[in-house]
């Protein structure tokens, strides 16, 4: 990775918050990256990947200066310490680009990390123009890992683009997202074409309609799959808070509801990974143990769903 140069802004702006790159420095040591951590391999490569990661929308929308003021350099310090990898960001999210690319260059963490994000705007110059800037903002060094069409704006002029980056090397993979049911039948048909390495979209067990034709269609063709709102935009907590874990979700090592949505989702073998967003350590780490121990099978998924609706 090219080491930041000293006129870079984003560098120049987190130094000046109260020592945010001393404060991670300083930050002491967690324990190391579980051994049995969940992984998925992306089906165009074969690379893998842990099946949870970090959104960033709302969460990580923090100007640069103001980091030190947050939790989320302990975040950040904390999601690679448990092996965490995938960072989906956006344009559309604020600040979230730049902050990502300051922390994780704090960390000199960009080698283990997998950051994707999102080209929102239309016309070819200014979706070139766009991706650049996020290249830049995200400290991603010679290669983003992914680019997404972000809710498909302009798709048709974005993707000759993204493919001939793809092939000179300045994005790894290439996707499209949607966060909304509305979008999954257009998704299907794109994924069905075979043009595009990740789809991403919603999915949780409050909004489980992917399963009837999206996701077979992601694994049908071939395509990874990341998964946005998985708490259903934290409504779900609202539904069980008070409400005690049902007995069984010890049988897949879960300890909490964040663990319990998490895994209905990575149990189903079409999903590479679930992102959801934070900006709390104790968070992160939930998430995260949730990329741990057994997942549900399809009948412990049916019996989830059903116990979920019955609430």
């Amino acid at each position: 990775m090219k080491r930041p140069t000293p006129d870079n802004p984003q560098r120049r702006a987190l130094l000046k918050t109260a020592g945010a790159a001393a404060l991670l420095a300083a930050m002491p040591e967690g324990i190391a990256a579980p051994a049995d951590l969940v992984t998925r391999a992306i089906p165009r490569s074969g690379e893998r990947l842990p099946a949870v990661g970090l959104g960033t929308w709302q969460v990580f929308d923090v100007p640069p200066v103001r980091l030190a003021e947050t939790e989320l350099p302990a975040v950040m310090k904390r999601f690679t310490e448990l092996g965490g990898k995938v960072v989906d960001s956006s344009p559309m999210y604020g600040h979230a680009e730049a902050a990502v690319g300051a922390l994780s260059s704090a960390l000199k963490a960009r080698p283990s990390l997998f950051l994707a994000t999102k080209v929102w705007t239309s016309g070819r110059d200014a979706g070139i123009r766009q991706m650049e800037t996020s290249a830049r903002l995200m400290q991603a060094g010679n290669s983003i890992d992914l680019m997404q069409v972000h809710n498909l704006l302009d798709l048709k002029t974005h993707l000759p683009v993204l493919r001939d980056w793809k092939k000179s090397g300045r994005i790894r993979y290439l996707g499209i997202t949607h966060h909304t049911q509305g979008s999954h039948a257009e998704l299907e048909r794109l994924v069905k074409t075979g043009d595009f390495d990740f789809v991403q979209f919603n999915y949780s067990i409050d909004e489980p309609e992917a399963d009837a034709r999206l996701l077979p269609a992601c694994a049908d063709s071939g395509t990874a799959v990341l998964i946005n709102k998985p708490f259903s935009q934290a409504g779900l907590f609202g539904k069980v808070r008070g409400k005690p874990l049902p007995p069984w979700c010890a049988e897949i090592d879960c300890a909490s509801w964040a663990q319990c949505f998490l895994k209905w989702i990575i149990g189903h073998p079409a999903v590479t990974a679930a992102i959801p967003g934070t900006r709390l350590v104790r968070h992160i780490e939930d998430n995260m143990a949730a990329c741990t121990g057994r997942l549900p099978d399809a009948a412990m998924r049916r019996k989830m769903a059903a116990h979920f609706a019955a609430l």
